[in-house]
């Protein structure tokens, strides 16, 4: 008979974790259990308390109640060194007096390690990273990109088990974003080095993460891959923050039609998802994506706001008795300001939200 091998604990748990700072209380309750090897995203607004929880994963604030487990073990009370984390920060925090390659060893030196594996390491690590060719630069000399490959490289060369991101692109412009948040993505998947990283940017998160958890006012909304936070927001709020153009919310009243349920819009009576639990006359908010909205077909009449062409895609905004929609089409769109036109919405594109809960039914 073959044996099962025992599950493995998670590489960073926390347990109803909080953190209060005087009477302002900025984490509250987060829960979490993050895989070995897994890359998780923290993603927020500023305040929410991302920062600080990665914080507290690192050592750097102390947790005011709850557990932090790293592969098994209560860490609440071990210093930075001893939780064997890595940190790649929002400023690269690189030696202007040294180089490349010192600034990448620095660590390791600090540590008494020899210089020959000093240097096998640097070697190794900058190959990795493309910094080959500028190990005897200065900072002063290198791009923006380079820098923030200098500041990984720094982390990645002690070997540790767990690596922490704090908005480590935030400094960057648009199209070099784009850039590391590729080269970040392909670097975890050589090492597969379990990775915590902090965005406020949901498409940088939705790009690189394996699961996400969304957080809001110090609490984690919604814990789920990309997709799963995307198709099956838990929450109003989730729905709001993920997706670009935003999800459009319409408030309405559940009420039946031919026997099945449905909600008025304005003048419009739609019918409900057949999979949820409605009452009538039941408060909700009805989300529609503008990927969801079809033009040129259906009963609902609408004017058109704004056009607005994003490259391949034109983001067509409507007014229409129940509220306004975005639609989104292929292409550079004709339509014109006060054009009207037919829309339809299926039942099963629908996201419903209990307008007092903010939960999703």
């Amino acid at each position: 008979m073959t044996s099962v091998p025992p599950r493995l604990p998670p590489a960073i748990e926390l347990r109803r974790v909080a953190k209060s700072f005087g009477t302002v209380q900025v984490c509250r309750d987060v829960d979490l259990a993050i895989e070995t090897g897994e890359f998780v995203t923290l993603l927020g607004p500023s305040g929410c308390g991302k920062t600080t929880t990665l914080n507290m994963v690192a050592g750097l604030e102390d947790s005011t109640s709850g557990d932090i487990l790293l592969a098994g073990r209560r860490v609440n009370e071990l210093s930075p060194v001893e939780r064997d984390v890595a940190m790649v920060f929002q400023n690269y925090a690189l030696y202007p007096h040294m180089t490349v390659a010192e600034n990448i060893g620095f660590t390791l030196r600090m540590r008494g390690m020899k210089r020959a594996e000093i240097a096998t390491r640097v070697t190794a690590i900058a190959a990795s990273l493309e910094l080959s060719h500028v190990l005897e630069r200065l900072p002063a000399q290198l791009s923006g990109g380079q820098q923030q490959r200098v500041a990984i490289g720094r982390a990645l060369v002690r070997e540790p088990r767990i690596f922490l991101f704090d908005e480590p692109f935030s400094n960057l412009d648009a199209a070099l974003r784009v850039k590391m948040r590729a080269e970040v993505k392909q670097l975890h998947q050589r090492l597969g080095v379990t990775s915590l990283f902090v965005t406020h940017d949901q498409e940088e998160a939705m790009s690189i993460s394996d699961r996400i958890a969304v957080m809001n006012r110090g609490r984690v909304e919604q814990f789920g891959t990309p997709e799963e936070i995307y198709a099956r927001p838990a929450t109003r709020y989730v729905a709001s923050f993920i997706g670009n153009p935003q999800i459009e919310l319409m408030p309405g009243t559940v009420e039946a039609a031919d026997g099945r349920p449905a909600v008025r819009l304005g003048a419009q009576v739609l019918p409900l998802p057949g999979d949820g639990r409605f009452r009538p006359g039941q408060k909700v908010e009805i989300g529609i994506r503008p990927e969801h909205v079809r033009l040129g077909a259906g009963d609902l009449s609408a004017s058109v706001r704004l056009v607005q062409p994003v490259g391949p895609l034109s983001h067509v905004v409507l007014d229409w008795d129940g509220g306004s929609l975005t639609a989104t089409l292929p292409g550079f769109s004709r339509l014109q300001p006060g054009e009207r036109v037919s829309a339809a919405i299926s039942p099963d594109d629908m996201l419903v939200f209990d307008q007092e809960t903010g939960l999703r039914l």
